[in-house]
C-alpha cells in the first residue's frame, strides 16, 4: 500500500510487520520517531506478544537485547550518534556471540563538538565490531532492507545494522509502498535460533578464550561474515519475487557503460550523485556512479567487477579519518589493489553540510581534468581555516578550537555559549 509517510513512521511499520519479540530502546534524536511509535504500537497491542522495554541507556538498550536473543527471542533496537558509541562494548559483545539482533542506524555526526545532524561517523566507528551493514538511499530502501534485515540475521546467526540518514530520510515524508503482513510472512518465517540457552540443558556463552583459541574464533567469524556476500543477493531475488520490486543488494551501478570515471558513496546523498551523473553525461562527460548497499562485509569481487575498466573512482564519503583521511576510500583502494584505477578521496557533508549537486559536478570535473588533493574535503571554507590558523600561531590558544573559531572568527554569525 503505496503511503505518503515520514520516514521514522515507514521503518517503525515495517519494523511492527517483522513480527519482533523484544524490544528494548532509549530515545535519542533522529531515531525518537521510530521508538515512540514502535512503544505505541506495543502498549496498543498491535505488535502480538512482544514486549517494549524503556530502559535506562542505550548500553542497557542493547544489553538486554543480548540475553532475550540469546533465549531464542526476535529481537530489535535503533539508536544514533553517541548512542551508539555509548554501547559500543555490548555491540561487540552481540557479535562475538553471533546474536542476530537488528538495529537501526540513524545516522548523525559524533561530537565534540556537539553536532545532531546527519553524517557517517557513528556507524563507520563500529564497522570492525562484526555486524553486517546495509545502508539506506531513500525511505523504500529502509523499509525493505529492515525486512530483509532480519531475514539475514537469523539464517547468518549475526547481528544487522540498518543505516538510514539522520532527517534527511528519517524526518522526510515521501511516499512509500508500505508491504502487507501477508507479504512480510512470506519472505520471513518464524525465528528458529541457531543457540538458545535452555535451563534443562546449561551451556556457556561468552566464556573466557585465551591465546591458544582466540585468533580461530575471530578467524571463523570473519569467515562467518562473508556468507552475507552470497546471501544478500539470494534475499534480494526472494524479496523481489513477493514484493515485486528489487531493493538492496550488494551494490547498484547507475550509468556506467563506457564511464571512465565513477563516483561511489553510500546512502541518501547517491540521489544527487545520479542526478549529477545525469547533467555531466549530457555534457559528454563519460561519468557513472556505484552505490555501496552492503558495506560490512566489504563487496570487493562485485565493486572489482563494476569498475575494472574505470580509469578513475571518486569517493564521496560523510565521515573523516582524523589524521588519516577517507575511511571508505581505503576500503575501495585495498578492494581494488592491482587495477591501474586511481582511487580519489572526497570528504564532504560532515555534520550534516548539504553535498550540492553542483559541488559534485565541479569536484569531478576537477578530478578529470587536474586531479585532487588527497583528501579533498568538499566546500571547506578555507578562509575560516585560514584565518583560525593564523590565529592560532599568534596566541596561545586556550579551549576547544570550536568555541574559538566561533569566537573569533564567526564566519556564520554565531554566537558562542
Amino acid at each position: 500500500m503505496r503511503r505518503q509517510i515520514e520516514g521514522s513512521q515507514a521503518v517503525a511499520q515495517a519494523v511492527v510487520l517483522c513480527r519482533p519479540e523484544v524490544m528494548a530502546c532509549y530515545p535519542i534524536s533522529p531515531q525518537t520517531h521510530i521508538v515512540e511509535t514502535l512503544s505505541r504500537k506495543v502498549k496498543a497491542g498491535e505488535v502480538g506478544t512482544c514486549q517494549f522495554l524503556n530502559v535506562e541507556s542505550e548500553f542497557g538498550a542493547l544489553g538486554v537485547l543480548i540475553g532475550a536473543s540469546a533465549m531464542g527471542a526476535r529481537t530489535y533496537t535503533a539508536t544514533t550518534s553517541q548512542g551508539l558509541l555509548f554501547m559500543a562494548e555490548a555491540v561487540y559483545n552481540a557479535a562475538g556471540l553471533g546474536l542476530p539482533i537488528v538495529m537501526t542506524i540513524a545516522n548523525r555526526a559524533v561530537g565534540a563538538p556537539i553536532n545532531i545532524w546527519n553524517d557517517h561517523s557513528d556507524s563507520m566507528a563500529m564497522r570492525d565490531a562484526g555486524w553486517i551493514q546495509l545502508y539506506a538511499e531513500n525511505n523504500q530502501e529502509a523499509v525493505d532492507l529492515h525486512i530483509q534485515a532480519f531475514k539475514l540475521a537469523e539464517e547468518m546467526s549475526c547481528p544487522v545494522m540498518v543505516c538510514m540518514d539522520g532527517y534527511i530520510l528519517t524526518h522526510a515524508v515521501e511516499v512509500v509502498d508500505l508491504p502487507t503482513q501477508d507479504q512480510v510472512d512470506a519472505f520471513l518465517p518464524p525465528y528458529d535460533p541457531v543457540q538458545v540457552l535452555d535451563p534443562k540443558d546449561p551451556v556457556t556463552i561468552g566464556a573466557m578464550v585465551g591465546p591458544e583459541a582466540f585468533a580461530e574464533v575471530r578467524y571463523l567469524s570473519h569467515q562467518n561474515h562473508l556468507r552475507a556476500l552470497d546471501l544478500v543477493p539470494r534475499l534480494l531475488d526472494s524479496f523481489q519475487q513477493i514484493f515485486g520490486r528489487a531493493s538492496g543488494g550488494l551494490l547498484e551501478s547507475y550509468q556506467i557503460e563506457g564511464a571512465e570515471t565513477i563516483i561511489l558513496a553510500l546512502g541518501s546523498v547517491n540521489g544527487t550523485i545520479k542526478d549529477a551523473v545525469d547533467v555531466l553525461r549530457k555534457e559528454g562527460w563519460p561519468v557513472g556512479s556505484v552505490k555501496l548497499g552492503l558495506y560490512r562485509p566489504f563487496p570487493t569481487h562485485a565493486l572489482r567487477h563494476v569498475v575494472n575498466e574505470a580509469k578513475r573512482v571518486i569517493v564521496i564519503e560523510k565521515d573523516l579519518a582524523v589524521g588519516m583521511g577517507g575511511i571508505v576510500s581505503s576500503d575501495v583502494k585495498m578492494a581494488l589493489r592491482g587495477l591501474p584505477t586511481l582511487v580519489e578521496t572526497v570528504i564532504g557533508g560532515l555534520g550534516g553540510r548539504p553535498i550540492p549537486r553542483a559541488s559534485i559536478i565541479d569536484v569531478v570535473k576537477q578530478a578529470c581534468l587536474e586531479g585532487l588533493e588527497e583528501p579533498h574535503f568538499l566546500d571547506l571554507h578555507w578562509d575560516v581555516v585560514n584565518r583560525e590558523l593564523t590565529r592560532q600561531l599568534d596566541q596561545r590558544r586556550s579551549g576547544p578550537v570550536s568555541v574559538n573559531l566561533l569566537r573569533n572568527v564567526n564566519p556564520f554569525g554565531v554566537n558562542p555559549v
